[in-house]
């Protein structure tokens, strides 16, 4: 299941995104640390295949892809160190998969900030210097132990070069996430939280939306990762909207997408992730694998033994089988193929496994 976590400073907005993407209904305050323990909400993916899919086999059951978000109470400087709680929340971000980082780009002097004012360059280089000091905590407890065991087993050497690479990298206050090229499975055990895909999520008004000098400042701040314009207030008002009258006030804005959209499409990417379909009377349902996913690894995403016991996976193609009207007109028209474990899945495959558990 893929996991964010939602992080900045206090009273930039988190709370009330978190409230807005998930459809809940959290305490949003204007005060620091209003969120202690991180709320959680579990987030369908909309995709509109799932309802088309869903009426060609007559099913009722739709099971989409889900996003489970982590609201992480607003960290402060020192938060490394511990300052605002800020090692309890830290170790909340530390089980997601990716990070977006909350950066307030309004004005409004009815919200209080940490600093009475507030400047995004600095905002972001507070949060990115705590990730950072966390991290190099980390490595710091890891890395002497590491050296005497490389000088007894001089195999450990390529991996003792990687952590001084990334302990030059932390101290010289860059988050690992500008550096994909570091080897990341050497890495992984240490569970650092720079090496975590960031999206920044700038806050912005209703003004803000359209100005887009402004948005292309902002962007310049944290190239090269994803930089995405939101106004919380907005995306609040769209929560309480049906699907006509959201796209509608969406429009009016100059928006084509809600923020939701807009960050799992995001997260996806930095992730590298995909959703295949399966299809039937019973149900129809999404599932998330990562991009470059062989079939044998797809199945796995359903049951274990499904990876283990792999045959074959018959599939056909979403687009072709919409067009067909049925599976069997697809298998008539030479739509539906069978594919063996070398198979890299796509996005619009629609899948059937064939299996034997006791293989």
């Amino acid at each position: 299941m893929l996991s964010i976590a939602i992080a900045g400073l206090p009273n930039v907005g988190k709370s009330t995104l978190f409230n807005a993407l998930t459809g809940s209904n959290i305490l949003a305050a204007n005060y620091p640390f209003a969120t202690i323990e991180p709320n959680t909400g579990v987030v369908p993916v909309p995709d509109e295949r799932l309802s088309k899919l869903a009426e060609l086999y007559k099913t009722n059951k739709i099971i989409p892809a889900t996003v489970t978000f982590l609201d992480i109470a607003g960290l402060v400087a020192g938060a490394s160190e511990g300052e605002g709680l800020g090692n309890q929340f830290l170790s909340h971000i530390r089980t997601t998969n990716a990070i977006v980082q909350v950066v307030r780009a309004f004005d409004d002097p009815n919200v209080m900030h940490v600093d009475e004012a507030h400047d995004p360059r600095k905002d972001i280089d507070v949060i990115n210097t705590e990730l950072v000091l966390a991290d190099l905590q980390t490595l710091s407890k890891r890395l002497p132990q590491f050296a005497k065991e490389a000088r007894a087993n001089p195999k450990l050497q390529p991996v003792l070069d990687v952590y001084e690479q990334v302990n030059k990298l932390l101290n010289d206050g860059q988050p690992l996430w500008n550096y994909p090229d570091i080897d990341r499975e050497i890495i992984a055990d240490l569970q650092l939280l720079t090496v975590k895909p960031v999206i920044y999520l700038f806050n912005l008004d209703e003004a803000g939306l359209a100005d887009q000098k402004r948005q292309r400042e902002l962007a310049d701040l944290v190239s090269p990762a994803r930089a995405l314009f939101v106004c919380a207030k907005l995306e609040s008002e769209l929560k309480d909207l049906d699907e006509a009258d959201a796209a509608e006030l969406l429009a009016s804005y100059g928006q084509a997408e809600s923020g939701l959209l807009q960050l799992i499409h995001a997260a996806y990417d930095s992730l590298g992730l995909q959703s295949y379909l399966t299809a039937g009377q019973k149900e129809v349902r999404a599932w998330t694998v990562t991009q470059g996913a062989t079939a044998p690894q797809a199945a796995g995403v359903i049951h274990g033994d499904f990876e283990h016991g792999f045959i074959a996976a018959e599939i056909v193609n979403y687009d072709d089988l919409l067009a067909a009207g049925s599976l069997a007109a697809a298998r008539s028209a030479g739509k539906v193929r069978t594919e063996g474990k070398n198979y890299i899945m796509q996005s619009n495959d629609v899948v059937e496994f064939r299996f034997n558990v006791n293989k």
